[in-house]
């Protein structure tokens, strides 16, 4: 039998843990397991069940129900008390009796959950009630699949044909990507999840994004850090310089003594979002020195070097 697993343990977090604690949790591991970037056959299920464990942990309400429920949390309706789902569920493996009885009270367990058990039910309750009632419609399971995109396909959106591949052999979804959409952002596709049965309607597709690591961009939440490389010149005089952005060129303006690491902000530049204020783009300075000097620039430097008061070490 397949481990039930625990989000928690999957991100090696407490369960006390804070939402920073998540966040930081999950960009670490999924830095370390990204298959594009380890290569190691088992990363990529390791990194999936990275991703799972951080898309319900980083939702105060998923997380709140998973808290609650356990693994089944997905299965349990709205408005059930998490107690009383307690008692039934550790009473079920019991037969020969409907009414189960606690230390605490008698629990009826078609009392609290009505008739989801006699339509299929759910972990430990499948098949209860089968007998009397026989099973009925039920509606297809909701299903997960990851949607890995480019950083300039997240920022643009789009259409997109996916292939997914199930128990009944692949099948092709065309796919409409927002424009600005976020990793961990999940996409419903309706009907297009588990098939139902007895005529029932199949579940949905939730397709969750994960944007891929980029050679020239980093991304967080909106935010999008590119490095600006810069001459020494350039960042001791100040100048007006171009620098590439998912959206095209943009001009930057540097100021005049500008060292490494300055992040130079570009407001409104980042991902997109058609719901709310843009993510901003951070240029960060990185100063480069030319690796073969001509001889006029040698004797420049030089003379620099002989004038120059300026201590790069002083009060480190």
């Amino acid at each position: 039998m397949a481990r039930r697993r625990d989000f928690y343990e999957d991100l090696g977090v407490a369960r006390t843990a804070t939402a920073d604690e998540i966040q930081r949790a999950y960009r670490q591991l999924a830095r370390q397991y990204h298959p594009d970037v380890n290569k190691d056959p088992a990363a990529e299920d390791r990194f999936k069940d990275v991703a799972e464990a951080y898309d319900v942990l980083s939702d105060p309400e998923t997380r709140r129900r998973y808290d609650a429920f356990g693994p089944d949390f997905r299965q349990v309706p709205d408005g059930v008390d998490p107690d009383a789902y307690a008692r039934a569920r550790s009473g079920a493996g019991a037969t020969g009796s409907r009414r189960r009885r606690t230390q605490q009270s008698d629990v009826d367990i078609e009392d609290i959950f009505g008739d989801i058990f006699s339509g299929g039910g759910f972990g430990g309750f499948e098949g209860f009630d089968r007998g009397r009632r026989g099973w009925g419609p039920t509606t297809g399971a909701d299903q997960e699949a990851e949607l890995v995109l480019s950083l300039e396909e997240a920022y643009h959106g789009g259409r997109r044909t996916i292939t997914l591949t199930g128990s009944n052999g692949p099948r092709t979804i065309e796919v409409n990507i927002p424009a600005g959409v976020t990793d961990g952002r999940r996409i419903r596709l309706a009907g297009q999840g588990g098939q139902g049965s007895g005529g029932a309607a199949a579940g949905d597709l939730y397709l969750i994004v994960r944007i891929a690591p980029h050679p020239r961009y980093r991304v967080e939440g909106r935010d999008i850090t590119v490095d600006l490389p810069l001459t020494p010149w350039e960042a001791a005089l100040g100048a007006s310089v171009a620098i590439d952005t998912p959206d095209g060129e943009a001009k930057v303006r540097v100021q005049a003594g500008t060292s490494t690491g300055k992040r130079l902000r570009l407001k409104g530049r980042g991902l997109p979002n058609p719901r709310g204020k843009p993510g901003d783009l951070y240029a960060e300075v990185r100063i480069l020195v030319p690796r073969h000097l001509s001889d006029e620039e040698r004797r420049l430097f030089e003379e620099l070097a002989r004038v120059s008061t300026f201590d790069a070490r002083k009060n480190r």
